[in-house]
């Protein structure tokens, strides 16, 4: 076996490192450009079936190809998915964006549960809503547009108009 020197080591350890992806220094991500991230706001609503909800938050992630995922602190009551959607820049730090979520509606009784019920599908939901980013990049305010609908795709009362606040979520 042959001997290795101290810094014949360190040249091997380095190598190592290095085609391993592997860094020595911690780096930090580059910031988020224009809409691109993680983002949680909150929502007032004017009208509509929310309009009486005020402590009503949104998380938004805005991929870089032009989708997003947004979730909010009652997608438990009743319980719905995340809702998905794209969105796109109209101009420099303006941009739309337009997701849909699913609505469940609540079993009438515990025994609809028992035989295998439970939260079954109600409608859906569309909204649309217009954001821009503050300079600095690190806020954004909209107007939000929520249209709901019923299992056939028919209009029903209820959804509503609204403004929204919020801040990029960063390390």
């Amino acid at each position: 076996m042959p001997r290795r020197t101290p810094s014949s080591l360190a040249l091997l350890a380095s190598a190592l490192t290095i085609a391993t992806g592997c860094s020595v220094s911690k780096s930090t991500p580059p910031p988020a450009a224009g809409l691109v991230g993680a983002w949680r706001s909150h929502i007032e609503f004017e009208n509509g079936l929310f309009a009486e909800v005020h402590d009503l938050e949104f998380l938004y992630a805005f991929n870089a190809g032009g989708t997003m995922t947004e979730s909010s602190n009652y997608d438990g009551a009743p319980p719905v998915p995340p809702a998905y959607g794209v969105w796109r820049e109209v101009a420099p730090d303006q941009y739309e964006a337009k997701y849909v979520f699913f609505m469940t509606k609540a079993p009438a009784t515990f025994g609809e549960v028992a035989k295998g019920g439970g939260w079954l599908p109600a409608g859906h939901g569309v909204v649309t809503e217009t954001l821009r980013v503050a300079a600095g990049g690190d806020s954004l305010s909209s107007t939000v547009t929520l249209d709901l609908f019923d299992k056939e795709s028919h209009p029903v009362p209820g959804g509503g108009r609204g403004t929204a606040r919020g801040v990029r979520i960063r390390f």
